[in-house]
Formats: C-alpha cells, structure tokens, sequence
C-alpha cells in the first residue's frame, strides 16, 4: 500500500492546494472546519492556524485524532482529484512553531498579523481519487 509512486502523487497534489477540511470530535460532539494550510512532505504533515478557543479547536485539544479532506471543485466528473485523511494533530510549540509558522506566513503573508497558534497534522492514512487516473483510480498512503 506504502507505493513511493502513489505517495509522490499524493505529495504534489497536497502542495498544490490550499484549503483543507478538518474534522475534529471528542466522541459526544463533533465539528467540521476549512482551513489554509501548508504541506510538508518530509513529515507528511499539514500545517495550520486556527484559534484553540474556537469549536473545532476545543476539541481537538480533547481529542487529538482528525480525519478531513482536500479537494478542489472541478466542473466534470473526469477530473475529480481530492484526498481524504486521518491523522493526529497538535499545537506546535517552540522551534517547530516558529519553522511551520514562518512557512505558513510565506505561503499567507496575511497570516503575519494572525496571533493563532499554529498546529501540525501529522498524517497516519491517505486515500486520493484521481479521476484524470482512471474513473474511480484510488492512490493510497499510510505511515508504517
């Protein structure tokens, strides 16, 4: 399943984009987010900023395991790309918070007046369609 091809695709669609959807639960309530983030493929790992006090933030400071999406809004069925994930995240202290949040304020110069706290998807399992693939092509990534 760990295929280095399908792991490199998967890389260079997540450096493509930018937006991800981020589900985060305690296991009584659940809630969904959008967010911008940066990818960082030596740690398969998706950084973002978002405030801890905000609902989805309560909880995963509950609950660290996430699952979302990334997915563009293509106007044909034939070109549907998008991943969906799981992974565990955390708030990013010290000199990783200053790495990823230097990245992410280069990527969003926007984000250098933001004082969120920066967090760190570390990825466990990717599935992406493809359709410019193949109709239905899935490519599949999980960290051993």
């Amino acid at each position: 399943m760990n295929q280095p091809e399908d792991q490199q695709h998967i890389i260079r669609f997540l450096n493509k984009q930018h937006v991800l959807t981020l589900c985060a639960s305690n296991g009584m309530d659940m809630w969904c987010a959008s967010c911008f983030y940066v990818f960082d493929a030596e740690r398969m790992a998706l950084w973002l900023m978002t405030e801890s006090h905000t609902r989805h933030g309560e909880l995963m400071r509950q609950n660290s395991a996430v699952v979302g999406t990334v997915a563009p809004q293509p106007k044909t069925v034939a070109l549907i790309k998008g991943v969906q994930y799981a992974g565990k995240i955390r708030q990013l202290e010290g000199d990783d918070a200053l790495l990823a949040g230097t990245r992410y304020c280069k990527r969003f110069p926007v984000a250098k007046v933001m004082k969120a706290p920066i967090w760190q998807i570390d990825l466990q399992e990717v599935k992406m369609t493809d359709n410019t693939l193949g109709f239905g092509k899935k490519l599949h990534w999980r960290r051993s």
